[in-house]
């Protein structure tokens, strides 16, 4: 599949999106009981806990590996022979 499949692949999803979008604000309004309306922002607050958390553990990780990589480049630039055999990947 070509880039441009992609592009056109996300630009009908754009779309899609936009037209359901379209559609829901035309669509009548539902009051919830005061008991649901918590459930839902308990599953909601809990949700934003689980993203955030995920997003923290992101963080971490890329700091990580930027600090591997640093290493490695100093071990480069000083010609260290400690500096671990680089492997290519190669792509199927």
């Amino acid at each position: 599949m070509s880039s441009e499949d992609h592009l056109n692949e996300a630009r009908t999803l754009g779309e899609r999106i936009a037209e359901l979008i379209r559609a829901n604000e035309h669509a009548p309004k539902k009051t919830l009981p005061p008991n649901e309306l918590q459930k839902l922002k308990a599953a909601a607050s809990r949700l934003d806990g689980l993203l955030s958390d995920a997003a923290h553990v992101e963080t971490e990780e890329l700091k990580n590996a930027v600090s591997k990589l640093d290493q490695l480049l100093k071990n480069i630039s000083a010609g260290k022979e400690g500096a671990p055999k680089l492997r290519l990947r190669k792509d199927k």
